[in-house]
């Protein structure tokens, strides 16, 4: 459209619009029967008190689903379990609930459909981590022009083509594109596909939100 620079928002979903699971450890020690404060690892929230995350962020062989994998099987060997990658999401997102999205991200979606841009999610993982029918029961998932799923192909960001198959299917050149993402690697993986590569800080999701919508000129 006219005097704009983007048709286009392309998000990430996990902890851009979907709280990250460091943000729900209460939740994970109450269903687990576990003292409050257990968990202190805190991801992107405060990696300060994660190496582990900090080791996955550097890109030091470390890939998210390798992190979430022995997360998952850290906290369940907390509880006197085995616990999947799946079963552990399970446990903080099932049943979904509109308070486990951010009402940010319903805010600027909304406010970008009302203005006339495209919205899409580009995720890695959705339905390997939740499935499908956990997707449909997700009301912020209705808002949304098209969901592209890289766990389909298992052609996950920051690969290439994984960018290009999201360009497909919302029908946008690259430069019209602004993406968001919490995960460092996957903006540099899009700023090298032409995209305009937004990084997303989760420990500061507000103002992060608030950014996006700046550069929107929803503000």
């Amino acid at each position: 459209m006219s005097g704009r620079s983007h048709d286009v928002l392309l998000l990430d979903f996990g902890g851009v619009c979907l709280l990250n699971p460091v943000e729900l450890h209460t939740r994970a020690e109450r269903v687990l029967g576990l003292e409050p404060g257990t968990f202190e690892w805190m991801g992107p929230v405060r990696p300060d008190t994660d190496p582990l995350w900090r080791r996955m962020i550097a890109g030091d062989g470390l890939s998210e689903r390798d992190y979430w994998a022995q997360r998952a099987e850290e906290v369940g060997s907390t509880a006197g379990r085995t616990l999947s990658t799946r079963e552990y999401m399970t446990l903080l997102y099932d049943p979904p609930v509109p308070e486990m999205v951010r009402p940010e991200a319903v805010s600027v979606v909304t406010a970008a459909l009302d203005a006339g841009y495209g919205v899409s999610v580009l995720t890695n993982d959705m339905r390997a981590f939740h499935g499908r029918e956990w997707e449909r029961d997700v009301e912020f998932l209705q808002l949304v022009d098209h969901i592209v799923d890289c766990s389909d192909t298992n052609i996950l960001k920051p690969d290439p083509r994984a960018f290009e198959r999201a360009l497909d299917i919302v029908g946008a050149e690259p430069a019209r594109v602004l993406f968001v993402d919490d995960q460092p690697l996957n903006v540099r993986g899009a700023d090298d596909c032409g995209l305009d590569g937004m990084w997303f800080d989760i420990a500061h999701a507000t103002d992060a939100w608030q950014a996006v919508a700046d550069r929107l000129g929803l503000t």
